[in-house]
């Protein structure tokens, strides 16, 4: 396991996660590179039938180092920003295996990506479509384009991670993707490559994916029967991963639905698993402030905030908390909580959890995904530092600023003292 018990210490593969603290101090966010490519090698795996691309979901993690991993061990990446791409590349990622997807693209990054020759080009609407030609137009290239289709399809997860009902802000609804292919395939900027779709995140039931790709495969016979020619078919990602109780699907047999929905029409499958591929194989690690004991509360008060994760703030969600040093103590019930001026600056209510006093270290875990990416420097808070372990090894792969460097870029007008 890459997070696990010793002697009653908390280990990320062989190196005792105190240790790390006591050297990098805290916050810190750990990364285990042994499950990121565990993760990486089930999809490979399970996708070895089809002719398949792996496009990791550099959202969900951007780290440099978690990237170069992902290249390093074969993998492509779905970016949605320009700076994603940039990363990507550095990363080592070849533009051939990278999609952009997402539903703002400027016409800046529109321009890097079809300079960069990447793979594909996922398009969200008309208008888009339109600016993509022109910029094609301009800079003497063909632009390799997929729309992402909205299938009216309720993903059954949370209310702000699913992306595939009709209401959602993503894709080309589906009553006008059809008739929107054949503008693009008039076009003589574009280039008509593929389609893509993607219902939301956290999936724990395969029956939305399964009625997703079933209208996928549809579209795809209907326009190929028209003369259009679909080579991918890009199937987002989504997949769910256990921070509690759930009981996620398999590599696997979300692969056997893709087989079922779509094997008959060989195409070259793309999946963009982000939160599946490096959510478990992360933690957050933060120490212990104060306790307080209320009337009505105890309160655990630890070093690690919302800035540094907000998923529990933003989206109510659960994350595991473990005791670092575990002792076997009777447990009790408080509410863990950070340092930010906001009461939603909770990791977790009313839990149950082994008492901890101050200086003693947390582990929250399955924070990988969607932890650091989405950090910030709220009451300016310096951004945890990351680490990534492989074997007895570990680097910091980025480290903490000091408060001079967190004022870097900014600067004060000449004249702000000016009274008049």
């Amino acid at each position: 396991m890459c997070f696990h018990y010793e002697n009653g210490e908390l280990y990320a593969e062989g190196v005792a996660l105190e240790r790390i603290a006591q050297e990098v101090g805290t916050p810190f966010y750990c990364y285990s590179y042994s499950k990121l490519a565990a993760n990486i090698a089930a999809y490979r795996r399970a996708l070895e039938p089809f002719h398949s691309e792996v496009c990791y979901s550099v959202k969900a993690n951007s780290n440099l180092a978690v990237v170069s991993a992902v290249a390093a061990l074969g993998g492509g990446a779905d970016v949605v920003s320009g700076g994603e791409l940039f990363l990507a590349l550095k990363a080592g990622i070849s533009p051939d295996k990278i999609v952009f997807s997402g539903v703002g693209k400027t016409e800046q990054e529109l321009e890097q990506a079809l300079r960069c020759g990447i793979r594909q080009i996922n398009v969200e609407s008309a208008e888009e479509l339109q600016l993509l030609a022109r910029v094609a137009q301009r800079t003497g290239t063909r632009a390799n384009v997929a729309l992402r289709v909205n299938p009216d399809v309720d993903a059954l997860t949370h209310v702000k991670i699913t992306t595939g009902k009709k209401e959602n802000k993503f894709g080309v609804p589906w009553p006008e993707a059809h008739e929107l292919y054949h503008a693009a395939a008039q076009m003589p900027s574009l280039r008509v490559c593929g389609i893509a779709v993607h219902i939301g995140s956290q999936l724990l039931d395969l029956e939305p994916f399964r009625l997703a790709f079933t209208r996928i495969a549809a579209m795809v016979r209907a326009l190929e029967a028209d003369g259009l020619s679909i080579e991918n078919i890009d199937l987002g990602g989504g997949l769910g991963i256990n921070y509690n109780v759930e009981l996620p699907p398999t590599c696997e047999a979300y692969a056997q639905v893709v087989r079922e929905t779509l094997g008959e029409l060989d195409k070259h499958i793309i999946v963009e698993p982000g939160r599946s591929v490096v959510g478990n194989a992360g933690v957050l690690v933060t120490q212990v402030l104060y306790t307080k004991q209320t009337e009505q509360k105890r309160f655990v008060i630890v070093d690690a905030g919302m800035n540094d994760l907000i998923r529990p703030a933003m989206y109510d969600a659960w994350h595991s908390i473990l005791p670092v040093h575990r002792a076997g103590t009777a447990p009790v019930v408080a509410d863990i909580v950070g340092p930010i001026c906001e009461s939603g600056d909770v990791f977790a209510k009313d839990r149950i959890i082994e008492p901890v006093q101050s200086g003693r270290l947390l582990a929250i875990m399955c924070a990988g995904a969607y932890g650091a990416a989405m950090a910030s420097q709220y009451n300016f808070r310096p951004l945890p530092a990351e680490v990534m372990v492989r074997g007895n090894e570990y680097a910091v792969v980025r480290r903490r600023s000091s408060y001079e460097e967190m004022l870097e870029g900014q600067s004060v007008p000449s004249w702000t003292g000016d009274q008049q």
